[in-house]
């Protein structure tokens, strides 16, 4: 596994693996392999410093997309919920995820 900053998340990677004592979050991103490899690349770059665990898993088939009610390319789906479409920036995506992780802390109490 790559423990890099920024870079493209491969299938089944955990962003902060060696983080055993953050929270696990599930994402899958859908779309066509050049946005959704973008989209990896941003994130990693703007959740990295988050106390959290992500898991990827890459979705390629439009089909399975649309059933899921997805209509952008790319989209982020975190723990079963449409979290993110399009290509947002890397400030976009922190702040989503703080937010994101506020709400999970408040949950978990």
């Amino acid at each position: 596994m790559q423990n890099e900053a920024c870079h493209t998340m491969s299938n089944g990677e955990i962003l902060n693996a060696n983080k055993t004592d953050y929270p696990l979050f599930h994402a899958i991103l859908y779309g066509d392999k050049i946005s959704t490899a973008k989209f990896s690349k941003r994130l990693s770059c703007a959740i990295k410093h988050l106390p959290l665990r992500v898991q990827f898993t890459f979705e390629y088939d439009t089909l399975k997309a649309v059933e899921k009610g997805i209509s952008k390319d790319p989209t982020l789906v975190l723990d079963g919920e449409i979290f993110l479409e399009g290509l947002v920036e890397a400030e976009s995506i922190t702040e989503a995820f703080e937010k994101y992780l506020l709400y999970f802390d408040k949950k978990r109490i």
